[in-house]
């Protein structure tokens, strides 16, 4: 079993991360034929993206697909809350950041250069970016993670996010807001994130990762 991918990605750092919480030894391996477009990777997931995981030379695509399966074939340490409420909200979590947050992500990376920033986009990103919020605290269970006293599916799919908008939204857009350094239920939740060894290394490995890769939109 290996996982193909670069850390760069947050949906790669979603998956590496379920599997450190979980104590799953997941090898990382170089994409076949060195990128997600060749045809040695599309002949193994004609999706061609990343991450998949390969197992036995059976392909499985997508990270939350991929959670999924190792939560499947590593039921312990579990992945999800206990109770059923708990796993439908830490499964809610992820579903948010992959419908809602993560394509206002492609829309600001675009807008990172202020030379080719167009006003009117950033506005209407940053709006859709506070209803994101709303929609995360509403739905996160009691904490101080996403729903209860340990890390879960939604913090893994989460936390990535959260990393990647510091870097591309926070720091480069004066009118968005970081909601990790206001009162209320985001920054309790980032904060266990910080607090928390193995969710911290990860973020920290993340954000490294993704800003080497932001020197494509700040030129």
């Amino acid at each position: 079993m290996k996982l193909y991918g670069a850390l760069a990605s947050p949906y790669v750092a979603r998956v590496i991360l379920f599997a450190q919480l979980k104590g799953i030894d997941l090898p990382q391996a170089g994409i076949p034929g060195g990128s997600p477009g060749k045809p040695e990777y599309r002949a193994f997931t004609p999706i061609g993206k990343i991450p998949s995981l390969d197992v036995d030379g059976q392909c499985i695509p997508e990270s939350e697909t991929i959670c999924e399966y190792l939560e499947d074939v590593f039921p312990e340490p579990s992945g999800l809350p206990a109770d059923a409420i708990g796993r439908a909200q830490s499964r809610t979590i992820s579903r948010i950041v992959d419908l809602y947050m993560a394509p206002i992500s492609s829309e600001l990376a675009r807008q990172v250069n202020p030379d080719k920033r167009d006003a009117a986009v950033v506005e209407k990103n940053a709006e859709a970016l506070a209803k994101v919020w709303t929609y995360l605290e509403h739905f996160m269970g009691e904490g101080p993670f996403a729903v209860g006293s340990e890390p879960t599916l939604g913090d893994c799919a989460l936390g990535p996010h959260m990393a990647m908008f510091k870097i591309l939204a926070f720091d480069n857009f004066a009118d968005i807001p970081d909601p990790t350094l206001q009162d209320g239920r985001i920054k309790i939740w980032w904060d266990a994130m910080q607090g928390n060894d193995t969710c911290r290394a990860l973020l920290d490995d993340y954000a490294v990762a993704f800003d080497k890769m932001m020197a494509y939109f700040r030129g």
